[in-house]
């Protein structure tokens, strides 16, 4: 039995675009018909529902006679603009038929790096599951960079499962589930059906990107599960076409690969700051920072930083690496990029003679830190 799905009372549903496409020639109509059917169950045993669809893209190039995916960035936008038209349109005829009421929100990584543009995100979508309302969420392709894109809808729905600190995410996919190896490679590959999120040896077994339309793989998924898992959300990888696959995982039955949370929930700021793609900057720690840091729960202390990256103000989200440059830790910094370099590798006690003032002890203190 998989209880994690039965057990749950809000849930974060992604589908890929393969799902809802037909082969990338616009939407599935029956197909969307199908997920809005099995979601009004959903919601009929009391479950609140948040659906992160891919599909806007691959409407908008049916609608303007694109035969591929076009690479122009200007021309992908466009398609998406288009796109979403028909995608909110089908979706609010679905769901209509079940009496459900749907919205459309459309999201940038811009959206939820800002503290109030991440809680007023918060409070809308938790307004519109209260009022009944089942949101649809998904990028906002059509003003977004790739310096602030979430990359794919994996990544998105996990933080959307953060934002709104949801039970559990469900992944629907063309794929079973996470194999042991590529099962189209090799035929010893087994389901691998219960696992812990953040297992670093589920990310090894994770291979590439799948399908031509969408953009994410099965790391993306493994690696969405991890983030999820940091505001407890449990996360199943589904194929998306079985039958009646949402009300199957919902009465207990194991489909997929489930992948359990370890952690409870982080509180709600350092939620925020472990939800950052992006950050303003960076600062590379001596291997005693990183030791404080990452096994004694200590705060960060300007004598610790050997190196700071980009320009950054006070209370700007930053990134903490190791000398290999892997991340360590994102916190809320007290000082600018400026002032970070004249007082790096110094004594606390020196700040005041070197700067003039003092804003606090720490560059980073602990409550303002959380590690990635």
């Amino acid at each position: 039995m998989n209880s994690v799905i039965q057990k749950a009372t809000r849930i974060i549903i992604k589908v890929g675009s393969s799902l809802v496409t037909n082969d990338g020639r616009g939407l599935d109509h029956a197909a969307i018909a199908r997920w809005a059917a099995q979601i009004a169950g959903l919601r009929a045993l009391g479950k609140e529902v948040v659906l992160v669809s891919s599909g806007a893209i691959a409407e908008g190039m049916l609608r303007l006679g694109f035969e591929q995916r076009p690479t122009d960035i200007h021309e992908l936008q466009a398609c998406a603009a288009v796109g979403q038209m028909g995608l909110a349109q089908i979706y609010e005829t679905s769901f209509r038929a079940h009496q459900l009421g749907t919205a459309q929100v459309l999201l940038t990584h811009a959206d939820l790096a800002d503290r109030e543009r991440y809680l007023n995100a918060r409070s809308t979508l938790t307004t519109l599951l209260r009022l009944g309302v089942v949101p649809i969420i998904n990028e906002n392709d059509t003003v977004v960079t790739d310096e602030i894109k979430f990359g794919d809808n994996d990544t998105l729905g996990a933080l959307v499962a953060n934002l709104i600190e949801a039970d559990a995410l469900i992944i629907l996919t063309d794929q079973q589930g996470l194999f042991s190896a590529d099962p189209r490679k090799d035929p010893a590959a087994v389901l691998i059906q219960h696992g812990r999120a953040g297992d670093l040896a589920l990310e090894a077994m994770a291979g590439g990107a799948g399908s031509s339309l969408g953009r994410g793989g099965m790391l993306t998924k493994i690696l969405a599960a991890k983030r999820a898992a940091k505001s407890g959300a449990h996360t199943v990888i589904a194929y998306g076409r079985e039958d009646n696959v949402l009300g199957r995982l919902a009465s207990g039955e194991a489909i997929g690969t489930e992948l359990a949370a370890q952690t409870g929930h982080l509180t709600a700021r350092k939620q925020w700051m472990a939800d950052h793609l992006h950050t303003a900057g960076q600062v590379v720690l001596d291997a005693g920072a990183v030791q404080k840091l990452s096994k004694e729960g200590k705060s960060l202390l300007p004598i610790g930083v050997v190196e700071v990256k980009g320009e950054f103000g006070r209370g700007a989200v930053i990134t903490c690496v190791g000398a290999d440059g892997a991340p360590v830790a994102r916190g809320l910094s007290n000082y600018t990029s400026a002032e970070t370099r004249r007082i790096m590798r110094k004594p606390s006690s020196e700040i005041e003679s070197i700067l003039g003032f003092v804003e606090g002890q720490e560059l980073i203190h602990r409550d303002n830190l959380v590690l990635v």
